[in-house]
């Protein structure tokens, strides 16, 4: 009987190992451009770095309660990205923010780039619309779960606005789950 308990215990243990293992693995799998975000081209981050406004976003947990939301870029002089994301918990009265860094997937001239708030952990951050003077932008995430819209003011125009919601709902996106962030 004391055999067969430490049999069965032990294949408990290997298969606890096992699934960890696959899940870091899984977490820590390479970033992809997915099939339905076309980063812009001909991207330049000397223009992007600086303040943006979140206008709007699929909630997930890391934002969830969140007002007054912004992210600050900083280029790096090794190339990366510094990135801090704030924003006010209205429920608990209190700031919260994130700090993370951003890297390039491929070639700097292409808004793809991979984003990590967790160590190795990296998650997918495409510039998929830009106006031409960078005070505007359409981020999609590595999956349909993600997506933001930035302006560099606390307001975007309606006719962006509009823009970037029918190309988000065109690349998949549940846009009738945004939400509009409010900024004091």
């Amino acid at each position: 009987m004391e055999n067969i308990k430490k049999l069965l215990n032990d294949i408990r243990t290997n298969i606890v190992v096992a699934l960890t293992i696959l899940i870091l693995l899984n977490a820590c799998a390479p970033v992809k451009v997915p099939d339905y975000a076309t980063p812009v081209t001909n991207f330049d981050l000397n223009k992007y770095v600086g303040k943006w406004y979140e206008i709007a976003r699929l909630d997930f947990k890391h934002e969830k309660d969140l007002n007054n939301v912004t992210a600050e870029y900083t280029l790096q002089e090794d190339g990366s990205v510094k990135v801090l994301n704030r924003g006010y918990n209205y429920k608990k009265n209190n700031w919260e923010e994130a700090k993370g860094k951003a890297k390039f997937l491929g070639g700097t001239s292409l808004g793809a780039l991979k984003v990590s708030f967790f160590g190795p952990f990296y998650a997918g951050y495409n510039v998929v619309a830009l106006d031409e003077d960078y005070n505007y932008a359409l981020v999609f995430g590595q999956k349909t779960a993600y997506m933001w819209i930035l302006s560099r003011e606390k307001t975007i125009p309606d006719s962006i606005r509009t823009r970037y919601v029918e190309k988000a709902k065109a690349a998949g996106y549940n846009v009738e789950n945004l939400v509009w962030t409010e900024h004091d």
